[in-house]
């Protein structure tokens, strides 16, 4: 009998998704996970108390439709974002891959494309195949990072109608400046271009790391893409968001599917953000296990990449897929991205990290 993969070639399937992969890190049940970026701290009692409130009355009414405006989730993310943002610049949606499959439905499709510069989230290329885009694959430099005459120069030559720029950047980890923004902008607009900053771990940022959010105003086409599932413990709940020009919101509604977000998904989002002081305050927490990762990775020799973000990108290693399997078999998982001599790692808590650090440094010692 025909495995699976064969069947599926049988299928009238569209020519551009024959041969790909579904996007995925492993799903390994171990003690210690450190491969896809969650919060490893579980939410507090009184949001988990909050949220159950709060669901608690939206399953009363059930039986009818959500708000499809979600006007109070709408008031809410506006107020947190503040830089004088309404309810009208902002939308939401089933995690940010739907915010950012939404705004190709609205501004890609067949003979249009995207550009993004690489390595970055593995799931752009997918979003791009799934909504008949063309992908473009920008380049960075030797060391990862991206420069404003560089990524301006390969806007120009493109020139995609749509531009993702991730920052902090997945797998790396580093923001970008704000003059790589703009620069992007700048050139996109000389072709009525679309740019996208991806700001899914914004809120664990160096204190010196300026959000995309400061520059929105006068820029039509600039949409700046966030997340509930990293700093706000949500991954779960799968709840993203984006900012932009009011104008920007109404183009997504035309692609939208009708009542969208569940009035259970907006009920958990309204819970967490009427008690975001509690949320946030892991965020410290995190990012000082971050800074911890880093500095003992130093100590063994290893080359971690600054980090924005609540995940370590570290390269060094002659054998990284080896350490990768050492960790698992110590019960740790890490993110093995497949780039040459490097891994991942999520700042987990204390414990974890604690445990991460001592088991590679043995690995690191038994490979000397």
């Amino acid at each position: 009998m025909n495995d699976r993969s064969e069947l599926l070639s049988q299928l009238p399937l569209r020519e551009n998704l024959r041969g790909l992969s579904p996007y995925g890190a492993p799903q390994i049940d171990v003690p210690i996970q450190l491969n896809v970026n969650e919060n490893t701290h579980p939410l507090p009692q009184t949001v988990v108390e909050a949220i159950a409130q709060e669901v608690a009355k939206a399953a009363t009414s059930l039986n009818r439709y959500p708000d499809r405006e979600f006007t109070e989730l709408r008031e809410l993310l506006a107020d947190y974002l503040g830089h004088s943002l309404t309810a009208e610049n902002i939308w939401a949606a089933n995690g940010s891959n739907e915010i950012l499959q939404q705004i190709l439905q609205a501004f890609g499709g067949p003979g249009r494309s995207l550009m993004s510069f690489g390595p970055t989230y593995s799931m752009y290329p997918l979003l791009a195949s799934g909504t008949d885009t063309a992908y473009i694959a920008g380049e960075r430099s030797e060391d990862f990072t991206l420069s404003a005459e560089s990524a301006a120069q390969q806007v120009r030559e493109h020139k995609p109608n749509i531009v993702f720029l991730c920052s902090p950047n997945n797998p790396t980890g580093t923001a970008l400046g704000l003059d790589v923004i703009t620069a992007v902008y700048d050139a996109a607009s000389e072709h009525n271009g679309m740019v996208i900053v991806d700001e899914a771990y914004a809120e664990f940022s160096l204190s010196s790391t300026k959000s995309a959010l400061t520059l929105l105003e006068g820029r039509q086409r600039l949409i700046v893409s966030r997340t509930m599932s990293k700093a706000f413990g949500l991954a779960g709940a799968r709840v993203g968001y984006l900012a932009a020009a009011p104008e920007v919101t109404d183009a997504i509604r035309l692609v939208r599917l009708p009542y969208h977000l569940s009035a259970v998904t907006q009920a958990t989002a309204i819970a967490a953000l009427k008690n975001i002081d509690l949320l946030l305050a892991q965020v410290e927490d995190i990012k000082s296990q971050r800074d911890r990762i880093v500095a003992r990775l130093k100590e063994l020799g290893l080359n971690p990449s600054v980090s924005d973000s609540n995940f370590v990108f570290f390269g060094g290693l002659e054998n990284p897929h080896a350490v990768w399997e050492g960790l698992l078999e110590a019960g740790i998982i890490v993110r093995d991205n497949g780039i040459p001599g490097t891994l991942r790692v999520t700042a987990g808590t204390e414990s974890e990290t604690t445990a991460f650090l001592d088991h590679l440094a043995e690995l690191l010692g038994a490979e000397k």
